[in-house]
């Protein structure tokens, strides 16, 4: 586990991997090499495979609010941790497929608790203030939806018992 955030009051540490690329930005004050690190991040982005979705899309997976028109998919693994999938349908929506890319390598794999407790500034450790008002909700859609899915993951369960 990272570094603290807070959610409604309280401490929560971040995901070891997401602090790690989030540690990793901070490295960079340079506008320039920040988005060079993103780009990286951008060109690892994989598409959701066909056999999680295929187009059309059903609209619940669709991110409010995303220029990019994003999509979210979050696979409960057989061990409990879940695997996310993303979308991004706008070919320029560079920002979409970098902020996929590092929330899947970090946060996939992990328990739904783990992921739930992301708070929404992580967003801006890893886009600053380099973003329209347009990009930031939509950006922030991707992480909400992302936590969203952690939680109904864990009210599943609770519900099973």
């Amino acid at each position: 586990m990272g570094q603290l955030g807070r959610v409604a009051d309280r401490e929560v540490t971040l995901p070891a991997k997401l602090q790690a690329a989030l540690d990793t930005f901070e490295l960079f004050s340079d506008p320039a090499d920040r988005t060079n690190l993103l780009l990286s991040y951008a060109d690892q982005f994989k598409e959701v495979p066909p056999q999680v979705a295929s187009r059309p899309f059903a609209q619940e997976h669709l991110v409010p609010h995303c220029e990019s028109e994003a999509y979210v998919w979050a696979h409960r693994q057989p061990d409990g941790t879940l695997k996310l999938y993303f979308a991004v349908e706008n070919p320029y929506g560079v920002s979409a497929k970098a902020l996929a890319a590092i929330l899947d390598r970090s946060l996939s794999g992990l328990p739904p608790a783990e992921i739930a407790t992301v708070t929404p500034d992580v967003v801006e450790q890893i886009f600053r203030q380099n973003i329209s008002m347009g990009k930031g909700q939509g950006l922030l859609g991707m992480l909400s939806h992302v936590t969203a899915e952690a939680r109904r993951g864990l009210a599943e369960r609770a519900a099973r018992g």
